[in-house]
Order: C-alpha cells, then sequence, then structure tokens
C-alpha cells in the first residue's frame, strides 16, 4: 500500500542550514538526519572528509506531512531549479518494486531498488516526463 507522497528535496552542500531554516519557518519537528559519514565504510566508494559532513538524508514532519532533504556529493550536476523529487513511501516491498517498474516505462533507472540502512527497498527512477521517483518501503517501527 502506498503511505504517501513528498516532496524531496535535494541541496547542493547546504542541508544543514536548510533544516534549520525549515524547522524555523515551517515549524518542522526534526524526525532525523542522516550523514554520508554515518554510513558504513564502503571501499569501493571512499569518502572524503567533506563528503561525510554532508546530509544523506533528512526528514521533517510538518503537520500531516513530511519534508524530506539530501545533499548532492560534491562533483556531481546540480541544476538550480531540477532540486525537487517526490518521494513515494510504501509498506510492501513488492508494492514498492511493482511501482517502480510501472514508473519506468519510458524512462530510465537512476538507483536500482536495493536494500539501503533505512529501507529494504530503495530505488530511484526518472520518468518519461523528466520527474525523478524516489521509491522507498517503510518497515515498522523504523
Amino acid at each position: 500500500m502506498i503511505l504517501g507522497v513528498h516532496a524531496y528535496l535535494r541541496m547542493n552542500g547546504n542541508c544543514k542550514e536548510a533544516v534549520k531554516f525549515y524547522e524555523n519557518a515551517l515549524d518542522a519537528e526534526n524526525l532525523g538526519l542522516q550523514t554520508y559519514g554515518d554510513m558504513p565504510d564502503n571501499p569501493e566508494f571512499p569518502l572524503s572528509e567533506e563528503m561525510k559532513n554532508l546530509v544523506l538524508h533528512a526528514n521533517l514532519r510538518i503537520g500531516n506531512t513530511f519534508l524530506m532533504l539530501s545533499d548532492n556529493l560534491p562533483g556531481q550536476p546540480y541544476q538550480v531549479g531540477s532540486q525537487v523529487d517526490v518521494a513515494v513511501l510504501l509498506n510492501d516491498p513488492e508494492k514498492a518494486k511493482e511501482v517502480f517498474e510501472k514508473l519506468i516505462d519510458g524512462g530510465e533507472v537512476v538507483m536500482p531498488l536495493q536494500e539501503t540502512p533505512w529501507s529494504p527497498s530503495y530505488g530511484q527512477v526518472k520518468d518519461k516526463f523528466g520527474i525523478t521517483w524516489q521509491i522507498s518501503t517503510v518497515v515498522e517501527g523504523q
């Protein structure tokens, strides 16, 4: 079942500042912030000290909705005006796979569905209209 659809903002190295700004401006409750440095070390993807301090994922509750944010990694393309993705939260990995596959039709995979520290099934797809969707399965108790 789809639990909700939320805006996901990609920031350019200033995500921590943006989180504090939105907490204040929107009376948002910070539900958690993870940096790239919080991830287990991966020898195939070494992180510089600068990268370790960037935000991997932040989640703010604003009323009955959520605003999610992360930093772009240095060197990755960043274009003002295209930094908003749509996050779809589901409670079933099979349904997540179904939605992911349907969104790929005419589009492209940005990140294949895979297990991450925050989701048993997470991936990104850019649909045929150029919209990036982040598909994430939420497990009870996470």
